[in-house]
């Protein structure tokens, strides 16, 4: 008798312990997202896609992506078989077949809130968005109106919530801005500071991340402008702040504890000026106990990102 109430005993201790353990552990989850800078997928990129395909563009960095809940590139072209370009000086246009080898380099976001979606006109950004779902590559910054495209993007791991908020703070070339027509989100600081904040009233615990396309070409150093900007974006709520457009990297910040990162250069691209070859990796860590990130820096040799030490 005195064996069998032993054993019972024993079997609810291991049961408790077993669910203590599970609840710590599901306490100290947390949630991992990489970003990268420009993907492009035209002009000297297509060359190399041509002699080697797309997967090869991504055979340095695929194991380092497999390790993240999420990756979250800008993708600097429209993907659509229509060619309808603009009047613009620099115009670029992927194919939709190729998208299926982005996804599958562990690639899961691309942000579609800069000066090189509309390239292919209306259509084009329509087209992107549709050949982007289609692949299970989630868009980010597009909408059927403004209001839509500047909604965030939820990422989610086990109660953990990141919001990702994109928009395109450069004036575009020869486009017009059609408020209630489909298009990427061209929202200003002052209205991204207001819809932090309102979703900040509804959703406490969520953090948040801005995308930002803005800056100076091949400037190392990000405008005052930029650095008022970000801080006023924080103040109103937002957790860490990534940009892209300059094409090499500019310096980091932080302010109250918010990493801000003005460019993290290229990353899947063609330009042969020595600063554009060299980018960032960033992975940002969010959990329960305490967020943190990692920089990562990246080499580009024949359009092909390598980590380096």
């Amino acid at each position: 008798m005195l064996k069998r109430i032993s054993f019972f005993l024993f079997l609810i201790v291991i049961t408790f312990v077993s669910a203590f353990l599970s609840r710590c552990k599901q306490h100290d989850s947390s949630l991992k997202i990489y970003f990268v800078g420009d993907l492009l997928l035209d002009r000297g990129v297509r060359k190399q896609i041509e002699i080697k395909g797309v997967a090869a563009l991504f055979k340095n960095v695929k194991k380092e992506f497999s390790k993240a809940d999420a990756v979250v590139a800008n993708l600097e072209c429209p993907v659509t078989k229509n060619s309808t370009p603009i009047n613009k000086k620099y115009i670029f246009r992927a194919e939709p077949e190729w998208l299926k080898d982005v996804r599958e380099s562990g690639i899961t976001h691309l942000i579609m809130a800069n000066n090189h979606t509309c390239d292919q006109g209306r259509n084009g950004i329509k087209e992107t968005y549709e050949n982007l779902i289609a692949n299970n590559l989630i868009p980010v910054g597009y909408g059927t109106n403004q209001d839509d495209a500047c909604k965030p993007i939820i990422i989610e791991k086990e109660g953990m919530k990141v919001a990702l908020f994109s928009s395109v703070l450069l004036t575009l070339e020869n486009w017009a801005y059609l408020p209630d027509s489909p298009g990427i989100c061209q929202a200003s600081v002052e209205d991204l500071k207001e819809r932090i904040k309102k979703f900040k009233e509804v959703n406490k615990d969520c953090r948040i991340v801005i995308i930002l396309h803005w800056g100076a070409e091949f400037q190392e150093t990000p405008l005052l402008e930029q650095r008022q900007q970000a801080e006023e974006l924080i103040d109103s709520g937002a957790d860490a702040i990534i940009g892209h457009h300059p094409h090499v990297i500019q310096q980091k910040s932080i302010y109250k504890g918010k990493p801000i990162f003005y460019s993290l250069g290229n990353f899947v691209f063609d330009q042969e000026y020595e600063a554009a070859k060299k980018a960032l990796m960033v992975e940002l860590i969010f959990s329960n106990n305490e967020d943190s990130f990692t920089v990562q820096p990246i080499v580009i040799k024949n359009c092909v990102p390598t980590p380096v030490e």
